[in-house]
């Protein structure tokens, strides 16, 4: 999943692609390079952001949206939102996903949305809004928490009538550095639910003060090894901002995977 993050505060990216032209090329150069679902957002949500209205999110990513299907471009869209105005027009404007940092945390209707419009819907784990959500989290048992609250909301969007469902653990969001590292460490516990899981772990600040790396473009390189660590760890979708490095990684996985087989077997060059 590429990232194409129309916001001016992004952590990583902000303002490299407020305007539209420039999201919609970044978003169809992520598509060349082999992203399989493209994800939009209009609000920053990194710790501190400040949250906008809805008027203001949907003038950011409704022409972004409309812009790729109308270059053409015939890959998932999902929209990064909590908003359910927003999720609404943009599905009528060609998305097919609906990612909810929020994991249904303002009630059903984001998923109530995606069982009339047959979309996917992505269910995040966040302790907190944005704001505070970095204000000394505590949990007694993070793996176990944050399982049960994604079993939960998960059961809820089925009950609702979502056909398809994705769970993400939410790292970075109302977590410590070592609570990160201990649901990285935990990912089976989450294959158990029985959805498929995506990670967003790329260029976040537990791997920047893990490494002392303070610069996020600078995380892609750690990210990508992280990411290759956790390849056999179940998860079916990693939300990344250098998709090219990803794509990278996956065709290099792929041929080792196919020849694992074919150990004392001779070919040519």
């Amino acid at each position: 999943m590429g990232i194409i993050n129309v916001t001016p505060d992004s952590f990583s990216d902000g303002g490299l692609h407020l305007q539209a032209d420039a999201a919609i090329n970044h978003a169809l150069l992520l598509a060349s390079q082999g992203a399989d679902i493209l994800d939009i957002g209009g609000e920053s949500t990194r710790p501190g952001a400040v949250s906008i209205s809805t008027t203001e999110e949907l003038s950011r990513v409704i022409p972004v949206i409309q812009g790729i299907r109308d270059a053409g471009c015939e890959l998932p869209i999902s929209i990064d939102t909590i908003k359910p105005e927003v999720a609404r027009k943009a599905i009528e404007a060609g998305a097919t996903i609906i990612n909810d940092i929020s994991g249904l945390a303002l009630g059903p209707e984001l998923a109530l949305i995606a069982a009339e419009h047959n979309a996917s819907l992505i269910i995040m784990h966040s302790k907190g809004t944005p704001q505070i959500m970095q204000i000394n989290p505590y949990y007694q048992d993070i793996v176990q928490e944050i399982a049960s609250f994604l079993g939960e909301k998960a059961h809820i969007a089925k009950e609702c009538g979502v056909k398809d469902i994705i769970l993400d653990i939410g790292i970075g969001f109302g977590k410590t550095v070592v609570h990160n590292w201990q649901l990285l460490s935990s990912l089976s516990t989450f294959a158990t639910l029985g959805y498929p899981l995506m990670l967003g772990i790329s260029r976040k600040s537990f791997i920047g003060k893990s490494l002392l790396i303070d610069t996020p473009v600078d995380r892609d390189l750690s990210t990508a090894l992280l990411h290759a660590m956790l390849l056999n760890s179940k998860m079916h979708i990693l939300r990344v901002h250098n998709v090219n490095l990803m794509s990278q990684m996956r065709v290099l996985y792929s041929l080792l995977e196919q020849n694992r087989d074919k150990k004392g077997e001779n070919y040519d060059e």
